[in-house]
């Protein structure tokens, strides 16, 4: 089975509900995965907008994500976090912000990135910031899933 995810908010290539963004709610969309790899022992996740004007943007990034869970609700930043760790993302807030595009910047692409890791605890400071910490989650990755959500303003 191939390693990949869903959101029941929205489909692969399709807009992310406003809900999900910092002009309404900025909830964390739930996400749900298939196909986990075999050895998995935990997962990190990292939302990147590669279409922001000053180059890529991250809006959030989770590692030690249990390798035996199967999806992310929504608004899992604002629940019980269960051992999962949110890093700084671009704005500087350790959580999800969601799309906030500029005016007249067309269409962005939103790509929610899930590794699959082979160790069960990531130990990297919060403030090292999600392109740092999806790096060196990175060098554990034995798999990939991939789901874009669009937005324009």
């Amino acid at each position: 089975m191939t390693f990949s995810m869903i959101s029941p908010a929205f489909a692969d290539g399709q807009p992310i509900p406003r809900k999900y963004t910092r002009f309404d709610e900025n909830l964390f969309p739930p996400l749900k995965w298939t196909g986990t790899p075999a050895g998995t022992q935990s997962f990190a996740l990292v939302v990147e907008d590669p279409d922001a004007v000053s180059g890529v943007f991250r809006h959030c990034a989770i590692i030690n994500i249990p390798g035996n869970w199967t999806e992310l609700q929504q608004s899992v930043d604002t629940g019980p976090e269960h051992a999962i760790k949110f890093m700084k993302n671009d704005f500087g807030n350790a959580r999800y912000d969601g799309p906030q595009p500029p005016p007249g910047t067309g269409v962005h692409h939103y790509k929610f990135r899930l590794a699959a890791l082979d160790v069960g605890n990531l130990s990297i400071p919060e403030e090292v910031g999600a392109a740092e910490a999806w790096k060196r989650a990175s060098k554990h990755m034995i798999g990939e899933a991939t789901l874009v959500g669009t937005y324009e303003r």
